[in-house]
């Protein structure tokens, strides 16, 4: 398996360019007033006793300009787990540079090596540019799905 030497597992000191890439998404996603994320929430995500999610980052010229955070998911009809690819972003100015293809060929080699069976993702509908890039690698909208999603209080409500 070849590997990108500009992608490499996140470390404790990625986290603030990680957090301003996640916001540079929430902006780019037109939702920059719902991203509340804050770097010690990533850190404990990432690194605290019980991490609960992954990242790979994409760096030019020693410069984290990019990243993918994943966590794993679970298939019931294959018996094997997958990753779920939460976001996937790499800043404007690094666009075109073969960026986001290494970071999505890092999960999938992440994939391969652990018998996972699949790298699944959502993509906004109105997201052209992304949806043309992920098609050009081989991926496939699962259309027979609709997402749906509890949130603020209609949660609280249920979970009350």
């Amino acid at each position: 398996m070849q590997t990108d030497d500009r992608i490499r597992r996140a470390q404790p000191a990625d986290v603030p360019a990680i957090v301003d890439l996640v916001y540079g998404l929430a902006s780019y996603e037109r939702a920059p007033d719902e991203c509340h994320l804050t770097a010690d929430q990533l850190t404990t995500a990432l690194f605290g006793p019980t991490p609960a999610v992954s990242c790979h980052v994409g760096l030019i010229e020693g410069e984290v300009v990019g990243c993918a955070l994943w966590f794993l998911n679970f298939s019931t009809w294959r018996g094997v787990h997958g990753i779920y690819l939460e976001d996937l972003y790499v800043s404007p100015e690094h666009r075109g540079s073969g960026l986001g293809k290494a970071l999505l060929t890092a999960l999938a080699q992440e994939c391969v090596r652990n018998n996972y069976e699949r790298l699944e993702w959502s993509v906004l509908n109105w997201n052209t540019p992304a949806i043309t890039f992920y098609e050009s690698l081989g991926a496939r909208p699962q259309t027979e799905w609709t997402t749906y999603r509890l949130t603020d209080d209609p949660l609280t409500k249920l979970g009350s």
